[in-house]
C-alpha cells in the first residue's frame, strides 16, 4: 500500500462528504479537538490509545491517522513498537496483521521525511 497515495484518497473522500453533511462533519471536528486536548493525559498517550483502538478496529485510514499524528508528536519507533506489542497482546493474531501494517505506514512516513530531510510529516 503506498500510504501517501491512500490517505489523499481518504481525506478527499472525507471532504466529499462533509460539504454533504456539513453540521456533522464540523461537530465530528470539535469533538475530536476537544478529545485530544491535553489534561491528565497528553496528547501523546492519547494518539496511543487512539492507534490501538484503530488496530483492533482494523481501520486503515484511522492507523492513518494517529501515524501521521504519533510522527508529528515526535514518538520514537523503539515507543511505536512497544505500544503495537500491547496492540497485539489485546487483539490477537487480527491486531498482529494491523500493528504490522502500522510499523509499515511508520516507516513509510519516517523514511520520505528523512529522504526529504524533514524530522516530521508537514501539517
Amino acid at each position: 500500500m503506498d500510504w501517501n497515495d491512500f490517505m489523499a484518497e481518504t481525506e478527499a473522500n472525507i471532504a466529499t462528504l462533509a460539504r454533504e453533511i456539513p453540521d456533522t462533519a464540523h461537530a465530528f471536528g470539535a469533538m475530536g479537538r476537544a478529545a485530544k486536548t491535553n489534561g491528565a493525559l497528553d496528547e501523546r498517550t492519547k494518539e496511543f490509545m487512539a492507534l490501538g483502538i484503530a488496530i483492533a478496529t482494523r481501520c486503515d485510514s484511522c492507523i492513518g491517522f494517529h501515524i501521521r499524528a504519533l510522527i508529528r508528536l515526535k514518538v520514537t519507533r523503539p515507543e511505536l513498537c512497544e505500544a503495537l506489542a500491547m496492540a497485539t497482546y489485546m487483539g490477537g493474531g487480527p491486531s498482529y496483521a494491523f500493528s504490522a501494517k502500522a510499523l509499515r505506514a511508520w516507516d513509510s512516513w519516517s523514511e520520505s521525511a528523512a529522504q526529504n530531510g524533514r524530522t516530521t510529516l508537514p501539517e
